[in-house]
């Protein structure tokens, strides 16, 4: 079976950052609602804000290479947002903060893999709105595993692995953008020289 190009694992990686924003965005409304503290609620709101702002941004991403959302996974993620939005009123406090942060790690490693597929690809000019929406991603993550850090129920369901400091989003692309022209010359050099 052949692989899919770069730019198509860049659409198919979008497509499902668009739909799990989409979800995303209803969950946290849901969430701000069930919390009692003023100070939560209006962090959850401007969390939802910024995951509405990043579905602008991955549809328009999408647009530019020709594409755009799935339909059968917006119908899905639109079902699961809202059903999480409904249980977080009843679900307690714990499970909804541990949920979005381990969502919010996932989000971090997407992000960062569909600017390593914009590099391959081509698409320079994404990168950068890429990068930095895995970085927001991390500010997510951060509040949510500070939230529930110390509670008595992560016995019950252990935190999940830390991502790397925020700095490291960048550094770490960078990284492997060195390490891949390294190899990309490597490659040209043999093939050139008929090893």
């Amino acid at each position: 079976m052949p692989t899919q190009t770069a730019e198509a694992q860049l659409i198919t990686i979008l497509q499902s950052a668009a739909s799990g924003e989409l979800a995303a965005g209803f969950a946290y409304r849901g969430h701000a609602a069930s919390v009692r503290s003023g100070a939560e609620h209006t962090r959850l709101q401007e969390i939802e804000q910024e995951e509405w702002h990043h579905r602008a941004l991955v549809s328009g991403l999408l647009a530019d290479l020709g594409g755009g959302p799935s339909p059968s996974r917006e119908v899905v993620f639109w079902m699961i947002g809202r059903t999480i939005a409904i249980l977080c009123r009843v679900g307690g406090w714990f499970l909804p903060m541990y949920g979005a942060g381990r969502l919010e790690r996932g989000n971090i490693e997407e992000y960062e893999a569909a600017a390593r597929y914009a590099e391959e690809s081509g698409h320079t000019e994404m990168i950068d709105c890429l990068l930095t929406m895995a970085e927001v991603e991390w500010e997510h993550e951060f509040y949510f595993r500070e939230r529930i850090r110390g509670h008595w129920l992560t016995g019950v369901f252990p935190l999940w692995q830390a991502p790397p400091a925020r700095e490291s989003i960048r550094a770490g692309f960078q990284s492997w953008v060195t390490k891949r022209g390294s190899e990309n010359v490597e490659r040209t050099v043999s093939v050139m020289s008929g090893v």
